[in-house]
């Protein structure tokens, strides 16, 4: 679990692509403090776990499922990506819930700059908008953010100067793909929903099947 706020942007330094998936080596730092051979670190996003670690850098591998899921399958030697390390129980929530589980991905159709920051208007498919509320936490690119507004193709962020500081953001161009991670209380809820109609629907089959309709 994590809460999608970056601890620092890391550089990929190899990639070795196999038939199953990918095999990164990033360079980090604040990341590497504390963490061992199989911890969690998220990138753009992913939570991938970790096979090595070197002095200054660490591996790790994106099956082929999750390359196909995000925009991993696409990392070249000298990609920056946001790293952050697993939540612990101990540590302040300040962005949200995020299991770095990627939905599925977004492209970038606009950005939008003022003087106070940059707005960026995503697409996304409806699998993933019917997930996305006004002032609600979505991830993108392992990014906690809040959505200003829907569209009726994607939705609408609004990132600050101190974000766009601590990310990439600032070097996306319209076009780009980024990874989208919905808010896990609305999958919850719309499971529920689902099954319980599920439930009444089963009830009214056997209710009309009672009554000889069928």
């Amino acid at each position: 679990m994590f809460t999608g706020l970056i601890e620092e942007i890391g550089t990929v330094l190899e990639t070795r692509k196999q038939a199953d998936g990918v095999h990164f080596t990033i360079a980090a730092s604040a990341v590497l403090e504390g963490t061992k051979i199989g911890d969690s670190i998220a990138v753009h996003g992913a939570c991938l776990t970790v096979t090595e670690l070197g002095r200054n850098s660490f591996s790790a591998f994106a099956s082929k499922v999750t390359c196909e899921a995000t925009t991993l399958g696409g990392f070249a030697k000298n990609r920056r990506v946001h790293l952050e390390r697993a939540l612990r129980l101990d540590s302040r929530l300040g962005g949200h819930m995020v299991q770095g589980h990627v939905d599925g991905k977004g492209k970038v159709i606009a950005l939008r700059r003022d003087a106070s920051g940059l707005e960026m208007e995503i697409s996304a498919s409806d699998d993933l908008r019917k997930f996305i509320v006004p002032r609600g936490s979505v991830a993108v690119d392992g990014v906690s953010l809040t959505v200003v507004s829907l569209t009726r193709k994607g939705f609408i962020l609004y990132i600050i100067p101190e974000t766009l500081k601590s990310t990439t953001f600032a070097s996306l161009s319209p076009g780009d793909e980024i990874n989208i991670e919905t808010d896990i209380l609305a999958k919850y809820v719309e499971r529920m929903l689902s099954a319980k109609e599920q439930s009444d629907d089963r009830r009214l089959l056997r209710k009309l099947e009672e009554g000889g309709f069928f």
